[in-house]
């Protein structure tokens, strides 16, 4: 049977482990891809060397040229400038939206039908940008944001409350870092209503450290966050490759629901075999509705920056 076939735009921190978690997974053979001469192939090696110890078979092969990622079924578009120490996300419009367009363009061109998820920052941005170069529909285009937003979240509560993170189920909406939207009312540790087992304070605060998740990570490391991402992102992959069907935070295209058309907004989708299956619609209460909105428009802006500098 033939193996499913996973390109990793980017070998960096996210790129590169987000190949070593798809292998130990077997979710298919892995291909690495960055312009950088040997970084690639040397990281892909050392995973492939990891094999006979994790106990995986998928091939796992580095490139520099797009060639090597002919026929892929999924592509996760890592590449593009990290945030530095002061930068915003938003910063990275201008050089990642020219990046994402040149490995669009390659994408397209050996792996027409493939499915694309997106992780460049400024996401939201870079997810229009990489569906209004392919012209894909929009069940074959999506944005990893709102899976780590919400891992974080769920991570945080279950530090505060001394409970098993299984226990902890919640998610946000919205757009990644301070444009969230946290739905914490939602939010339940072993179905129990979070708001029953935490005060607004202490929920306050922890929304506030799920908005600076990334950045937090900055005055540490000198760069951002590379594991958590990563295994945000094959909780995506899994549920299409396995056609799990799962619900799951991520920037999919609207096509009404909301009140908003073809913006790529945080919210609750299903992913499956086809890719983005369909939007769960949740209600919203007024704040809910204000900050939703607030995310609208700052996508918008986005779109526009993009729109301005590449089209």
């Amino acid at each position: 049977m033939k193996r499913n076939k996973i390109t990793v735009v980017g070998s960096g921190n996210v790129g590169a482990t987000t190949g070593l978690f798809a292998a130990l997974k077997e979710l298919g053979d892995v291909v690495l891809v960055d312009i950088v001469q040997g970084v690639p192939q040397g990281k892909a090696l050392d995973i492939a060397e990891t094999g006979p110890v994790a106990g995986f078979d998928a091939h796992v092969v580095g490139s520099n040229s797009y060639e090597a990622t002919e026929e892929s079924d999924i592509v996760i578009i890592t590449a593009g400038l990290p945030r530095k120490p002061g930068m915003s996300r938003d910063d990275l419009v201008k050089i990642n939206a020219g990046i994402v367009k040149s490995v669009t363009e390659q994408i397209i061109k050996y792996s027409p039908d493939c499915i694309i998820i997106v992780v460049s920052n400024p996401l939201d941005a870079m997810v229009y940008t990489c569906q209004k170069v392919s012209g894909f529909p929009k069940e074959r285009i999506i944005g990893m944001a709102g899976v780590l937003d919400s891992t974080r979240f769920r991570a945080f509560v279950a530090e505060a409350l001394e409970v098993s993170v299984e226990s902890v189920q919640g998610f946000v909406l919205g757009g990644h870092g301070d444009t969230m939207v946290p739905m914490t009312r939602y939010a339940t540790v072993g179905g129990v209503p979070l708001p029953e087992l935490m005060d607004a304070k202490t929920i306050n605060a922890i929304v506030e450290r799920t908005k600076n998740g990334g950045g937090e990570f900055l005055p540490l490391l000198n760069t951002s966050a590379w594991v958590a991402p990563a295994a945000s992102i094959i909780d995506m992959v899994e549920s299409i490759v396995k056609d799990k069907k799962k619900v799951l935070p991520c920037a999919a295209q609207l096509d009404g629901e909301y009140g908003v058309s073809g913006l790529f907004i945080g919210v609750l989708a299903k992913l499956g075999k086809r890719g983005m299956e369909g939007v769960i619609e949740v209600k919203l209460d007024p704040a809910e509705k204000a900050l939703f909105e607030k995310t609208v428009a700052h996508v918008e802006e986005l779109k526009g920056k993009v729109d301005e500098i590449l089209f």
